[in-house]
């Protein structure tokens, strides 16, 4: 599980590269609407939310990951990203 505030699942999914949304649900076989949802969207007419909520608080609430596979992904997308810039 993993806890952070809202403001700051906000500005880790700003901080994804151009593409980034599209990546993660292309390779865990989920729908785009999916992914953003879990970023704080609220379109669930063809998306869902899974292994996340929230708690009204300060600076946007709490969030609650109970499944990390998205954050994760993301994360590791994040790293790749940091390896190219370094030349590696």
């Amino acid at each position: 599980m993993k806890i952070l505030t809202f403001d700051e699942l906000r500005k880790f999914k700003d901080s994804l590269p151009d593409g980034a949304m599209h990546r993660i649900a292309d390779e865990l076989g989920i729908d785009v609407e999916t992914v953003r949802n879990y970023f704080g969207a609220t379109n669930f007419r063809t998306g869902s939310c899974v292994g996340i909520h929230w708690e009204p608080g300060p600076d946007g609430g709490i969030v609650c990951i109970d499944d990390t596979t998205v954050y994760d992904r993301a994360c590791a997308i994040l790293r790749e990203e940091e390896e190219e810039g370094r030349g590696g």
